[in-house]
C-alpha cells in the first residue's frame, strides 16, 4: 500500500513521532489527532472549549488542504472530550464546520489529553483530486 506523509506549517508541528496526516492509497488522507494549538506560535489558543474546538478543525482543516481535500470531504471524525458535560458547547463549534452532510462520528471521553487540553478531534476524508 502505497502512503504519503503531509506537513504542512499551517496546522501545528507534531509534538511527538506522527505525522500531521497520512494519504493512502491516492483515495484517503487520515489526519493525526488534532488540538487548539496555533500553528505560528505553537501555544495552545486562550479561552475555553470553543475557542480550542475552532482552533483544532481549522488544523484539521489546514492538514486536509495540504493533502488535497478539505472538510467537506471528510467521511468520518473522532471527537476526544476531556469533559462530556461539553459536548453541547463542543458540538455547537462542530455543527459550523459540518452543517450540512456532517460525516460519521464518534464523541469519547477521556481522562486526560495531551498538554492537557480540552478536545482533541481526527479526521478521515475521500480526496477531492
Amino acid at each position: 500500500m502505497k502512503r504519503q506523509a503531509i506537513l504542512t506549517k499551517n496546522a501545528p508541528t507534531p509534538i511527538g513521532p506522527y505525522s500531521q496526516g497520512i494519504v493512502a492509497e491516492g483515495s484517503f488522507v487520515f489526519t493525526a489527532g488534532q488540538i487548539g494549538l496555533v500553528p505560528e506560535t505553537g501555544a495552545l489558543v486562550q479561552g475555553g472549549i470553543k475557542e480550542q474546538t475552532k482552533q483544532t478543525l481549522e488544523n484539521v482543516s489546514a492538514i486536509l488542504k495540504a493533502s488535497g481535500s478539505d472538510l467537506a470531504s471528510v467521511v468520518k471524525t473522532t471527537v476526544f472530550l476531556k469533559d462530556m458535560n461539553e459536548f453541547a458547547a463542543m458540538n455547537e463549534v462542530y455543527t459550523q464546520y459540518f452543517g450540512g452532510s456532517a460525516p460519521a462520528r464518534s464523541t469519547v471521553e477521556v481522562s486526560r489529553l495531551p498538554k492537557d487540553v480540552q478536545v482533541e478531534i481526527e479526521a478521515v476524508a475521500v480526496l477531492a483530486r
